[in-house]
């Protein structure tokens, strides 16, 4: 009896005594991947505010046991245990083409025309989209607009432009669906969807050349098969109104 009692003595001194290392262990090093519109030490600073959070004990039931934190912009995060004192924060961000103005705040929605964020900043490398007709927006509901198409012209459009990191300030579409282009002082006319790759290419070949000026681009009768003769450059003096 004494035996069994000396290694119950034993195994909860043991167990105590790697509760309290647990304790005082501390979370020292924090990796943050899939983030592109936080820092590391903005999401480090949003999930681990205070010295008990960085406990890994606390952090792993807290990660278990609670909802996780709400982000803007960011649809969930994973955070994996490498060891005790060093985790990594995985960041899921939420898809985001445009924004749309409404009253003093920016409403900012998905490849589905779905409303994700709203927010009174401006975030950067995301255009704002004009021309849209809507009645009313609700936060996490899809925009209302008349043709939902749109949605699918407004991600194409926006994927080619990544693919040539060209980065534009505003997209405006017209009743029938064309689009145009305002980057700077530029004004960039796309006619139809038709050859949207094209000149697409063809503006990031030539905005080396335009860029700091002011005018209008046309490429709305832009011909892959004689493409010298498918565009034209209208300067714009600063007298002129834009």
């Amino acid at each position: 009896m004494r035996k069994r009692n000396k290694r119950l003595v034993i195994a909860a001194l043991v167990v105590f005594l790697l509760a309290l290392t647990m304790l005082l262990v501390r979370i020292k090093e924090i990796t943050v991947t899939g983030s592109s519109r936080y820092t590391q030490e903005q999401i480090t600073e949003m999930l681990f505010p205070d010295a008990l959070s960085r406990n890994p004990v606390v952090c792993y039931l807290r990660d278990h046991i609670k909802e996780h934190e709400t982000i803007p912009f960011v649809e969930d995060y994973d955070i994996v245990f490498h060891s005790p004192g060093h985790v990594e924060i995985i960041v899921y961000e939420k898809s985001v083409v445009g924004y749309v103005s409404c009253m003093s705040s920016y409403m900012y929605f998905d490849k589905d025309g779905i409303v994700v964020e709203s927010t009174s900043r401006k975030l950067p490398d995301i255009p704002e989209i004009t021309g849209l007709k809507f009645g009313y927006i609700v936060l996490y509901q899809k925009l209302p607009v008349e043709d939902e198409a749109i949605f699918q012209e407004i991600l194409n459009l926006t994927q080619i432009l990544s693919i040539h990191r060209l980065v534009v300030d505003r997209i405006q579409y017209s009743s029938l669906g064309e689009a145009t282009l305002y980057i700077g002082d530029i004004e960039v006319l796309l006619g139809g969807n038709a050859g949207l790759n094209g000149k697409i290419a063809e503006l990031n070949d030539m905005y080396p050349q335009l860029e700091g000026r002011k005018g209008t681009l046309h490429l709305e009768n832009y011909d892959e098969a004689s493409p010298a003769a498918g565009y034209a450059f209208s300067p714009r003096s600063s007298s002129d109104n834009p």
